[in-house]
């Protein structure tokens, strides 16, 4: 997905990265989100890095990360905030998991902030 720029708490510039995978499940117990099926689970991390994942990493700012969803293929829709700190690195994302159904799905990640969304149409077997 593209960044999601944003203003964070106080003067914070900030940016955030968010990969992830659409399954039909269920997952087993050991996994981020155990028993989810037909879900998306998100993985995002703060900021980026000039010299690699073990430098100081910039345009890392505390928000609230806010996932909208629509379901074009049932009609169902939602909303999923998450607090996302800071230090949520590349090397330790925050799961966010976002319980869609099976479908083709809209997805829009934005903030509670000022901010610049980015959006995504998957689909959920």
């Amino acid at each position: 997905m593209s960044p999601v720029f944003t203003l964070g708490n106080g003067v914070c510039a900030g940016m955030f990265s968010t990969g992830g995978t659409a399954f039909d499940g269920p997952l087993y117990q050991y996994s981020e989100a155990p028993g989810a099926s037909h879900s998306v689970i998100l993985r995002i991390s703060q900021g980026f890095s000039p010299l690699g994942n073990w430098a100081a990493q910039l345009l890392a700012c505390d928000v609230n990360a806010i996932v909208d969803w629509n379901n074009a293929d049932t009609g169902q829709q939602g909303s999923v905030t998450r607090f996302i700190p800071a230090g949520q690195s590349s090397t330790n994302p925050a799961i966010f998991p976002v319980n869609t159904g099976p479908g083709r799905v809209h997805l829009t990640i934005r903030t509670d902030r000022a901010n610049i969304p980015a959006n995504l149409d998957v689909v959920v077997p």
